[in-house]
């Protein structure tokens, strides 16, 4: 089953490396990671997306739990969340018609063209992975030149939070 697993971390060297190690020692696969700093430059918030059974993400995030980095963990997938990428695709585009045809499938799904060149279109697009990869599909008859995806950005919705309790 695949899971969405958000971290609150300590913002130095090597906390990055400590949790990739953790998954490469014990065989665990991470499919997509995210990892920025929050509005406490002392912390980070890493997003990790991992398929395993009930048991194997059990064992991830105990073995999460007892890096000393590691400040507060979430398994968003266990409540509602809301997940989005980024995705930059560099396309060619020859000619008007396949100029129109990329700007038509660009509006379809929501994109936006931030860079235009006499032989290229730069198309910016954000949503679930699903969306994103039936853009990459639909674009698939054009020449892609390049596409970099973000890795998923995970949040609770409502007012379920991710943070450190402020001490009273």
């Amino acid at each position: 089953m695949r899971r969405v697993i958000s971290v609150l971390l300590e913002n130095e060297a090597g906390a990055l490396s400590r949790v990739a190690g953790l998954f490469s020692a014990r065989g665990y696969n991470i499919e997509s990671l995210t990892v920025a700093p929050t509005d406490d430059d002392s912390l980070s918030r890493m997003t990790i997306v991992t398929h395993g059974s009930e048991q194997v993400i059990e064992q991830i995030t105990k073995q999460l739990n007892k890096l000393i980095e590691v400040v507060k963990l979430s398994d968003l997938t266990d409540g509602h969340h809301i997940e989005r990428e980024l995705a930059l695709v560099k396309a060619v585009a020859a000619g008007n018609e396949q100029r129109e045809e990329i700007k038509r499938l660009n509006d379809i799904f929501r994109g936006r063209i931030i860079d235009v060149t006499d032989s290229t279109y730069t198309l910016e697009l954000t949503g679930n992975s699903e969306k994103v990869s039936a853009f990459l599909d639909t674009l698939a008859q054009f020449e892609i030149l390049e596409v970099v995806r973000s890795g998923i950005s995970g949040i609770g919705r409502g007012k379920r939070a991710l943070k450190v309790e402020e001490k009273r």
